[in-house]
């Protein structure tokens, strides 16, 4: 290959960041596009870099055949196949030199548009397996443009795009701001590989922590999960595989500085970070955060459903504004949680007692105003009669009701061994309540 011609493809590499070799055969399969174009040629053309002239040549191909008769456009006989290649034989392929002397300026005109266009290809292709292999990677650049609510990112040699799905609803940049963001997406266009960023979703938290915490690096603290509402409230849960490694305590850091660096980078949305719990009802508790749950029922394992009990004051802080606490806590630990104040429970219980037809006192409700966190007054149970069956516990039946078993359909269909895994009911007193709901007193 001459210097002159060698030195040029070397610096157009170097510009647009992709090996010699590319542009080699982009140089190639330009030429080859031309003299197809130019020549009119139903038959296969190549092209080829001829290394010691520094020129392009152009081959046509075509199959050796064992007869008199080839088709000209794709075949040539074996006896002038051996003109060109003394070895050939039949079935082979053998490239015929062909003049580009013929080649002029509307060839000349179509390499030049060809080879423009094969650049731009071999420059997107490399720009986009660059950034393929960083998706889930986070990435900086600056604010360069906004068009129709998308920000326009520049990333450098390529630009990158924030879409407005993709933005939180606290977040404002200007136009020159240092961004930083999580590669969601990397799609081939006609123009450019298009890199798609999100600082919306719930992995780009967990990248965050990934970058602050150097126990969750290492692997010592595991993210079991990660919630969002972007703009609004995180639900992050982590576990420790080191005993003596608080895993809350790792991620919120000394005077909280960890975590205090992701909300800054947020722009200030509220994180929950909560300990994991293979117990479910544990782990339901944790997630509630930051209301305190008194206790919990777990309905039904197979429909994952549960059902969780706060005192009265505590309601509103468990559902959340709009529903939203409940909502990331159900989506984070995977269960439907329905949630009931003490009042409502008890009121449910008593109702649900006298429906069984059990003699028992009629309950009743004394009530005080109370005033809950949020600032609301509601009405809160303080005491009410017990309701009673012969030789059963009140706490038991209490237990029972809580449990599910709520209607005499339920008792009845109900086995002794089903009753005797609710707390305080033991073999004797599940065979008193099967009894009492079956033979009810007059």
């Amino acid at each position: 290959m001459t210097e002159k011609i060698s030195q040029t493809i070397d610096m157009i590499a170097k510009e647009k960041g992709v090996t010699p070799q590319r542009i080699i055969s982009a140089l190639e399969n330009a030429m080859a596009t031309a003299s197809r174009r130019f020549f009119k040629d139903d038959g296969t053309l190549v092209a080829h870099l001829n290394r010691d002239k520094g020129c392009l040549e152009i081959f046509a191909v075509k199959v050796v055949v064992d007869n008199d008769e080839p088709d000209l456009r794709e075949e040539i006989s074996l006896g002038e196949a051996k003109e060109y290649s003394p070895n050939a034989s039949a079935g082979d392929e053998i490239e015929i030199p062909r003049s580009t002397d013929s080649l002029g300026r509307i060839a000349a005109q179509i390499f030049k548009q060809v080879i423009f266009q094969n650049i731009r290809e071999v420059e997107r292709d490399n720009v986009y397996d660059e950034y393929i292999d960083r998706v889930g990677d986070i990435i900086h650049g600056k604010v360069k443009r906004f068009e129709r609510g998308d920000l326009i990112v520049d990333l450098g040699r390529v630009e990158g795009i924030i879409p407005k799905r993709n933005q939180s609803a606290l977040e404002h940049f200007n136009q020159g701001d240092r961004i930083r963001g999580l590669i969601e997406e990397v799609t081939k266009n006609l123009n450019a590989p298009q890199v798609i960023i999100t600082r919306a979703s719930s992995e780009y938290v967990k990248k965050l922590f990934e970058m602050e915490v150097p126990e969750i690096f290492d692997n010592t603290v595991v993210i079991k999960g990660v919630v969002r509402e972007a703009g609004e409230r995180t639900k992050i849960a982590v576990d420790s595989n080191d005993q003596d490694v608080d895993p809350v305590g790792a991620c919120v850091g000394v005077k909280g500085i960890r975590v205090q660096n992701v909300i800054n980078e947020l722009h200030r949305e509220k994180i929950d970070i909560i300990q994991y719990s293979d117990n479910i009802a544990e782990y339901v508790r944790q997630a509630l955060s930051p209301a305190k749950v008194e206790r919990i029922n777990v309905i039904s394992e197979s429909g994952k459903n549960i059902e969780v009990i706060v005192e009265d004051r505590q309601l509103s802080l468990a559902i959340g504004k709009k529903g939203q606490n409940v909502r990331l806590a159900s989506k984070l630990t995977g269960w439907n949680i329905d949630i009931k104040t003490e009042s409502k429970k008890r009121e449910e219980a008593a109702k649900a007692l006298t429906s069984l037809g059990i003699d028992s006192n009629e309950a009743h409700v004394e009530k005080k105003e109370v005033t809950g966190d949020d600032g609301e007054v509601y009405e809160e149970i303080v005491e009410y009669e017990e309701l009673e069956i012969e030789g059963v516990p009140q706490e038991a039946i209490e237990n029972l009701i809580e449990a599910g078993y709520d209607t005499d359909e339920k008792i009845v269909n109900a086995k002794v061994e089903d009753l005797m895994k609710i707390d305080l009911i033991d073999k004797e007193i599940a065979e008193k309540i099967i009894k009492a709901v079956k033979e009810p007193e007059d």
